[in-house]
């Protein structure tokens, strides 16, 4: 059922906050993330703590974890401190980091405006410096959305590259595990992490010692906000022109976005249909619109979106015969107002989608870098990279910052 609770403002982004940090006397300072500690998003299973995923209904549906997340895991094993779980949108489907059963994180970067999501409150955990790097997930943009809006580096890697194992799925199809960080170094430490098969991968694609061909979306950075600050950020970093004439079109992208969300919606039905229909949990009323939606979505549908994807696949290959990265805006503006009614709110994530359904559909790494214009609103550009070269790609971004320094 839906709710008519109006969201507040937490003053904390954990749901869970740690006093003690989980098994600290055990841990050797000369591991890779000695000393970093670590905020992650209630979708992850830490053995003997509570996962709420944003919800109290599936709290109190489910068992407390008896396993942990590989991802976690790993981190923890590699020296970070776990600090606690964060707040998440509910089932992390949303993008705004909005929450009326445990608050809405606060936005200290713009503090009328929203965090974004739906890993929003490991995005507000690095932006206070309560850790140094904020685990969550991205299916159609809860990495790159609430880093763009907070003044970070988020990377979403490529699609299966870390596991997914032992957490709350939303669209396995799209679900991947990706991390928010102050900086680069702290961003590239944990990949070197969390990327443990690298050499197999990783075959050199681009040579990051030479210039490497940074395709221009030009259609999307002209209808950006802040496109004049971004085509000025292009020239700076980028040696030659390679302008995608056509490449990536608003007309397109309309017609990936409306793929995206099928595909996506038809999965999430199958993923927590049966749990929706059997619990009637209490959801805010956008987030219920939107599984309601979901469980319209028939295969044909499905199956058309399936061959629609593939063509859009396709498409984004040719155009990396083109350039080594797509620079393109990662949100068309700032953070959202928090006073946006809920229809404003709702045109605004179709804009948005536009620009996170290119990695999403494709499965592609993508990293978000941020520009420290306009303190008060935070804006920034992503990278997208070809698939499995997530490495490659926070190489490059290390190399053009280089000159933006």
């Amino acid at each position: 059922m839906s709710h008519t609770a109006k969201h507040f403002t937490s003053q904390t982004p954990y749901v869970l906050h740690l006093d003690e940090k989980v098994d600290d006397n055990k841990r050797s300072t000369d591991l890779p993330l000695s000393g970093m500690t670590l905020a992650v998003k209630d979708l992850f299973h830490i053995k003997n703590l509570p996962t709420t995923a944003g919800n109290p209904d599936w709290l109190a549906s489910h068992p407390i974890p008896e396993q942990t997340s590989p991802a976690v895991e790993t981190l923890l094993r590699q020296g970070a401190s776990l600090v606690g779980k964060t707040i998440t949108d509910e089932l992390a489907y949303s993008l705004n980091g909005q929450n009326i059963h445990y608050g809405t994180p606060f936005n200290i970067s713009a503090p009328n405006r929203v965090p974004g999501g739906s890993s929003s409150g490991s995005a507000v955990a690095v932006r206070e410096g309560s850790a140094r790097i904020g685990l969550g997930t991205d299916t159609g943009g809860s990495i790159r959305v609430p880093a763009s809006y907070n003044g970070l580096f988020g990377l979403r890697p490529t699609h299966g590259r870390i596991s997914c194992d032992h957490m709350v799925s939303l669209a396995p199809s799209f679900d991947t595990v990706g991390w928010i960080t102050r900086d680069l170094n702290s961003l590239a430490t944990v990949a070197n992490v969390l990327f443990e098969d690298t050499q197999a991968l990783e075959q050199s694609l681009i040579n990051v010692h030479t210039a490497p061909k940074i395709g221009f979306a030009q259609e999307l950075v002209a209808q950006c906000d802040y496109a004049d600050i971004l085509r000025d950020t292009y020239r700076r970093i980028a040696t030659t022109s390679h302008t995608l004439e056509s490449g990536l079109s608003s007309a397109l992208l309309s017609q990936a976005s409306e793929t995206f969300r099928i595909l996506q919606g038809y999965e999430i039905w199958q993923t927590h249909g049966q749990w929706i229909t059997d619990q009637q949990p209490t959801f805010a009323p956008d987030i219920q619109d939107r599984f309601a939606w979901c469980a319209t979505i028939d295969n044909f549908q499905y199956q058309q979106a399936l061959k629609q994807q593939q063509t859009f696949i396709e498409h984004i290959n040719y155009l990396f015969t083109q350039c080594d990265v797509i620079f393109l805006p990662t949100t068309p503006g700032p953070a959202p107002l928090l006073s946006l009614s809920g229809d404003d709110l709702a045109s605004y994530r179709n804009t948005l989608m536009k620009l996170t359904c290119i990695a999403g559909l494709c499965g592609l790494p993508q990293l978000h870098i941020p520009l420290s214009i306009n303190s008060h609103a935070p804006m920034g550009f992503s990278l997208i990279g070809q698939k499995n070269h997530d490495k490659q790609l926070i190489e490059v971004a290390r190399m053009l910052l280089g000159k933006l320094s």
